[in-house]
């Protein structure tokens, strides 16, 4: 038996590959919708700049009219901004009165929310509107049904102590507000639920176990952890409710934009250049809510989905295969 130690072979090193001759994956498709995309924009364009029925000088004449910007101001954006306070302040309590365990509120809630989105705006303003043929002596805040006690018990005076005039209530701004508000309030309603639902109801059973009342709980606990499912069908909701103050005209409501571009379009004959200039502004003002709606989706989300890599030296790959 030889004493001469064999020598022992190294590890075999797997041969590298070779350089890969890859071909990109040609798509002749994307160039030619590119094409075709290039070309209708280029004719729309051509359109815009050639075509005299715009007749964009008097557009931004239009536009710039003192009644159409406070029209724009109050009719459009003050009426979106109330009607979408009564609305989601009104949703997220209709919301609780659903979920709730007693049958008299959640029953109540959903009536409410069936009659309101069953009915168009356009016909729920018009019948704000004329509400006020229902209260010839106006609306009365007092004691109720103090006329019969004091028929019954023989017994005078007053127990009233707020009287409004109902043609003043359901008229303008007021009843557009009040209509369109009511309305949003009923499919806040739906969203506010959903959101309330998408959190775990251990989180409200692990708060109570700590002391807080049910009140507190959905304050502290569940709607802002609701809140990154409320927030998006919200921010939806209110950029069409401000394309929906558009038909406060079924009230009506004079101060309001449409309706002062629509004066303007008639004592000149000129209807598509309003169309174009009312469609400017609601585009501006659509365009901002999407960019607000954007940066508070972001802010409630945070911590939930992907997230974005770390900026800085890359990480070192592990050793091993594909290592250094």
């Amino acid at each position: 038996m030889s004493t001469e130690t064999e020598a022992r072979p190294q590890d075999a090193v797997p041969e590298r590959p070779g350089a890969i001759d890859a071909v990109p994956v040609r798509h002749p498709g994307r160039w030619v919708a590119i094409a075709v995309i290039a070309i209708l924009v280029a004719m729309l364009v051509h359109l815009l700049v050639t075509n005299s029925a715009f007749d964009w000088k008097f557009v931004f004449q239009a536009m710039n009219q003192q009644p159409v910007i406070n029209g724009f101001l109050k009719g459009t954006l003050l009426v979106t901004a109330l009607s979408m306070i009564v609305g989601v302040g009104g949703g997220v309590l209709l919301a609780v009165m659903r979920l709730s365990d007693n049958p008299i509120l959640s029953g109540v809630s959903w009536v409410f929310t069936w009659f309101f989105r069953s009915i168009p705006r356009y016909i729920l303003l018009f019948t704000m509107g004329t509400l006020g043929i229902l209260f010839p002596q106006g609306i009365s805040f007092g004691f109720p049904f103090d006329w019969k006690l004091i028929g019954w018990f023989g017994l005078s005076g007053d127990w009233r102590f707020l009287n409004l005039d109902a043609n003043q209530v359901f008229t303008g701004l007021v009843a557009g507000v009040i209509g369109l508000g009511l309305s949003e309030a009923a499919y806040m309603a739906e969203i506010a639920r959903a959101g309330i639902m998408s959190v775990d109801r251990g989180q409200a059973e692990a708060a109570q176990a700590l002391g807080m009342n049910s009140g507190k709980v959905m304050r502290r606990v569940v709607l802002p952890q609701a809140m990154r499912v409320i927030v998006p069908p919200t921010g939806n909701e209110t950029i069409a409710m401000l394309k929906d103050t558009s038909l406060l005209v079924a009230v009506p409501v004079i101060g309001e934009l449409f309706y002062q571009l629509q004066s303007i379009g008639s004592n000149y004959y000129k209807t598509f250049p309003i169309a174009v200039a009312a469609t400017l502004y609601y585009l501006a003002a659509t365009s901002v809510l999407m960019v607000g709606q954007y940066f508070l989706e972001r802010h409630f989300g945070r911590g939930f989905g992907t997230t974005k890599a770390p900026r800085g030296p890359r990480a070192a790959r592990p050793a091993g295969a594909g290592g250094a």
